[in-house]
């Protein structure tokens, strides 16, 4: 247990460890397989209709998939660490495949006006319930015989 400290003391000391950096991203392997991460991905989308609604539940183990694939070619090409490279893909790919899966539809007509006409009539309803009740004649009848 010493004697690996006082390696790695060494090695640090006289510079030595610097020569045990990773090896820089190799972007060219990275941009190749991401098109083949991507190509397998389109082939699985070109079912799922995504150019008329949202495909998210439906193609959420192909999308597990494709994250993956590019983790893995991530770690593979040494570019784990240059991260924002494999955001601004699934921002392309976001952006491609998922853009009306943002999109807030209004409901039906039918929808909206069974909604909206019970809060119409209770408001409406409210009053002339309240006038009766005050107007209406407070007079009880004797029950005790009195």
């Amino acid at each position: 247990m010493l004697t690996a400290c006082l390696l790695a003391l060494i090695f640090i000391w006289t510079g030595m460890a610097a020569k045990f950096v990773a090896p820089p991203c190799d972007r060219h392997m990275l941009d190749s397989g991401f098109n083949k991460c991507l190509s397998d991905f389109n082939k699985s989308m070109e079912t799922s209709g995504y150019l008329d609604s949202c495909p998210w539940p439906t193609v959420k183990d192909v999308y597990n998939t494709l994250k993956s694939c590019t983790d893995k070619l991530a770690s593979v090409s040494w570019c784990r660490g240059h991260r924002f490279l494999v955001d601004t893909f699934f921002l392309e790919v976001h952006e491609m495949f998922f853009k009306l899966c943002g999109q807030v539809h209004d409901p039906p007509l039918t929808t909206l006006v069974m909604l909206i006409a019970p809060v119409i009539i209770a408001t409406l309803l409210i009053p002339i319930v309240c006038i009766y009740l005050t107007t209406c004649n407070t007079e009880m009848p004797s029950t005790l015989g009195l």
